[in-house]
């Protein structure tokens, strides 16, 4: 279930917003040296987030922390890779995560091919070949 940081909402300019809009508006998350921008919304059978910043996409480790800002640990949510005849885009360094409201279950791999323990062991085959970094996990 989404969950909404009110405490960083978006006090003054355009994307002004407030808690009185339920789990949609703009916050500014702070994360290390700097804020992600984020917008919520929860409308049309999906909750979802969209992430940006100034001067580039975030990154994994930055999804994965507004993930656990947004939604419960055990939550599943998905980035998409839409068809190119689907794009649209107002911000080039935005990325979007998405959860389905009406129907939560979201199908999931096996455990065993998201990510083994055994992967990030230094005798790793993926780690030997340079398939994969160290880094496999979400770490926040």
């Amino acid at each position: 279930m989404c969950k909404v940081p009110n405490e960083y909402h978006i006090q003054n300019g355009e994307l002004v917003s407030t808690d009185e809009l339920g789990n949609n508006g703009a916050f500014l998350i702070p994360f290390q040296s700097f804020s992600l921008q984020v917008i919520a919304s929860d409308g049309m059978g999906w909750e979802a987030v969209s992430v940006s910043l100034p001067n580039r996409c975030p990154n994994w480790r930055e999804m994965c922390v507004i993930k656990d800002v947004f939604w419960d640990g055990e939550d599943v949510v998905m980035q998409y890779h839409p068809g190119k005849s689907a794009y649209g885009t107002l911000h080039n360094n935005c990325l979007h995560l998405w959860r389905p409201v009406f129907d939560d279950h979201i199908p999931t791999p096996p455990k065993e091919l998201v990510g083994q323990e055994k992967w990030r062991s230094p005798d790793s085959p993926l780690l030997r070949t340079g398939a994969c970094s160290v880094d496999l996990h979400c770490p926040v």
